[in-house]
């Protein structure tokens, strides 16, 4: 097992992120459906966009990397000789399961670690209602899709309650499908940013969906190849940004925009209210910490994956904090709730923890040894309490690599001295 820190100090510098990951692999996806050659530009490594990779080679797809741009040759799907290895990315498994069905044979999508335990029902539901046929009974991985090389048109619900995933992925299908289908949704709230990141991808290959009062209306138009620019990663970008806010350092995201439509970039207007200054740079969206940051209230339902760094900034708060809006972290890589809860209590806060809320009290900070979980985002928001106390120690540090393999450097070459701050 690996352990890693970040050492006592300030962040300060200019740092650059991973392109988005949430655009990354749904841009794999829709290049693979495009018939033609798609540019794809700003690309990372991270695990999660490799295992998407490997799905689009696996349906027949070809993809060529050239230092962040990468050639991707799309059209039909083929069935893979083997098993889909979705590695430990639900977005990668859920888009996965939605191109099985325009497969003409069997295909079977497998994960690892936490991924076999998170949900797909609503996913599966819906591609039964379109004709697919989904082998066995189950609502975890692995699954096995035997498809028709079609889906049919017509009327599909899907159900959003525990992750809007399950609608990216059936919209992305749809224009591929015998008619048009009407897309609705049930229980649609919270990180409805990533299905707008769904549709303006689909726009750039080719696809203008229109978004009705229960749902969206898919033309069968199919796609065409596109070039596009993956941007920094807003997810990513959470973890300097908070560490500059505790720190009362000054961070430079290159090539971050304010107009940046990520749903994570909520985060900067929350830090605002703490106390920290936004401003735009010659290189990107720029952050300031203050000496002090104050208490916060704040519904963090659209901005999930950064309210695990906002939350380890409000264990450095002057005062008790309330972030609700959480209740997916139940259902990521670990239980986040829970994982967050222990690590921030063992960090010296008081919290308190219902099934979509988390109540933070800075009680006696100090330093500790805390658990990643196997979480990669939990690694990361845990592992910034290291620049205000000694001996903040992150084991299992290397899950990082799932979305930012070179975190633990990146982050300590920003890091000051203490004797600087």
């Amino acid at each position: 097992m690996t352990e890693a820190s970040l050492p006592l100090g300030t962040l300060r510098g200019v740092i650059t992120v991973p392109g988005s990951k949430s655009a990354a692999i749904r841009a794999l996806a829709l290049a693979k459906l495009a018939p033609g050659e798609s540019q794809l530009s700003g690309m990372s490594h991270g695990d999660d966009i490799l295992a998407m990779t490997r799905v689009v080679r696996g349906f027949g797809g070809g993809v060529v990397e050239r230092e962040g741009d990468w050639s991707v040759s799309g059209g039909p799907l083929i069935s893979p000789t083997g098993v889909l290895d979705a590695g430990e990315s639900g977005l990668t498994a859920r888009l996965a399961l939605a191109m099985a069905g325009l497969a003409d044979g069997e295909v079977t999508i497998t994960g690892r670690g936490r991924l076999r335990e998170r949900p797909l029902t609503p996913l599966l539901d819906a591609l039964r209602n379109l004709g697919v046929e989904v082998r066995g009974d189950t609502d975890h991985l692995p699954v096995t899709i035997r498809g028709r090389g079609r889906l049919d048109g017509g009327r599909v619900t899907v159900a959003t309650d525990t992750s809007t995933q399950f609608l990216s992925a059936m919209l992305i299908v749809a224009p591929m499908a015998d008619a048009p289908l009407e897309v609705e949704t049930s229980g649609l709230s919270g990180a409805r940013g990533y299905v707008t990141l769904t549709l303006d991808l689909m726009k750039r290959f080719g696809v203008e969906v229109e978004t009705k009062d229960a749902g969206f209306h898919v033309p069968v138009t199919g796609y065409r190849p596109a070039a596009v620019d993956i941007p920094p990663d807003a997810s990513s970008a959470a973890y300097p940004l908070v560490g500059a806010a505790i720190s009362g350092g000054r961070v430079e995201i290159y090539g971050l925009v304010a107009g940046n439509s990520h749903p994570d970039m909520a985060l900067v207007g929350v830090l605002s209210r703490m106390g920290c200054v936004a401003s735009s740079g010659p290189n990107g969206l720029v952050l300031s910490g203050p000496e002090t940051l104050q208490p916060i209230e704040a519904d963090l339902s659209g901005a999930p994956d950064a309210a695990l760094a906002l939350a380890v900034a409000c264990l450095f708060a002057d005062g008790t904090s309330t972030l609700t809006g959480l209740g997916t972290w139940r259902h990521k890589e670990s239980d986040r709730l829970m994982a967050m809860s222990e690590g921030l209590t063992r960090l010296g806060g008081r919290v308190w923890a219902s099934d979509d809320a988390m109540e933070i009290t800075p009680v006696s900070r100090r330093g500790a040894t805390v658990r990643s979980h196997g979480d990669h985002r939990v690694a990361m928001a845990l592992a910034l309490a290291g620049l205000r106390l000694e001996g903040v120690v992150v084991e299992d540090a290397d899950v990082v690599a799932k979305t930012w393999p070179g975190y633990w450097e990146a982050m300590r070459s920003l890091v000051s001295s203490a004797a600087e701050r």
